[in-house]
């Protein structure tokens, strides 16, 4: 569809980037681009009791709502967003996916007596990515996943000024264990409030959102 072959600023759909060059080429780049950093942003923060599980759990949930909304062309033209038909399918697909990690988190919290690994974080965040590239809203992607954004920037900043200086910028990195090692001390305290974050920027872009209702 013509909604799928373009890159759009959120909330303001008439700003669109055609991706058709090259047959689709710049379409493909972003998948690439989006696909790989969300992945291994989840993963990078898989490194605390339920830290990741959490966080795909408030992030999935926001999605879900998204992916509702621009299925249905009045509230998607209201939120200034592409209608993309049948995109509520994924609204079911994303809350079923924040209904799994709640379910997980049972035994993933603190103390954990099941761990996801590499499968489990991987495969969550290659489809926090999905849901961005379906809904043509990688941009809010950004925002929707601020803790694993965070986590990832602090590893690219310590390796960087690390190779260069060889001096660190964090105690340790990702960004988790320099809290921990910290004046935060605990790890459970720095898995509550990493969730807090994650949730008030989740509700600050839905805010948003609504706010753009036109």
């Amino acid at each position: 569809s013509a909604a799928g072959m373009a890159f759009y600023i959120p909330f303001y759909k008439e700003w669109a980037l055609p991706l058709t060059y090259g047959s689709g080429l710049g379409l493909v780049l972003i998948a690439v681009l989006v696909l790989s950093a969300s992945s291994n942003s989840v993963n990078l923060t898989d490194g605390m009791d339920g830290l990741a599980t959490g966080c795909t759990l408030i992030s999935a949930s926001a999605w879900a709502v998204l992916a509702y909304a621009i299925g249905h062309s009045e509230i998607a033209k209201c939120l200034g967003m592409p209608y993309i038909p049948e995109a509520q399918e994924l609204a079911i697909v994303a809350a079923g996916l924040a209904g799994a990690c709640l379910a997980f988190l049972w035994f993933n919290g603190f103390p954990a007596s099941v761990f996801m690994g590499d499968c489990g974080s991987l495969m969550l965040g290659g489809l926090l990515g999905y849901f961005a590239l379906a809904l043509r809203q990688e941009i809010l992607l950004i925002p929707l996943s601020a803790i694993f954004v965070l986590e990832t920037v602090s590893v690219i900043i310590q390796v960087g000024v690390y190779k260069r200086t060889h001096t660190r910028v964090f105690l340790c990195a990702p960004l988790h264990h320099h809290f921990a090692l910290g004046s935060w001390k605990s790890e459970t305290k720095v898995t509550m409030r990493f969730w807090i974050i994650q949730l008030v920027s989740v509700l600050a872009t839905l805010s948003i959102a609504i706010f753009a209702w036109r």
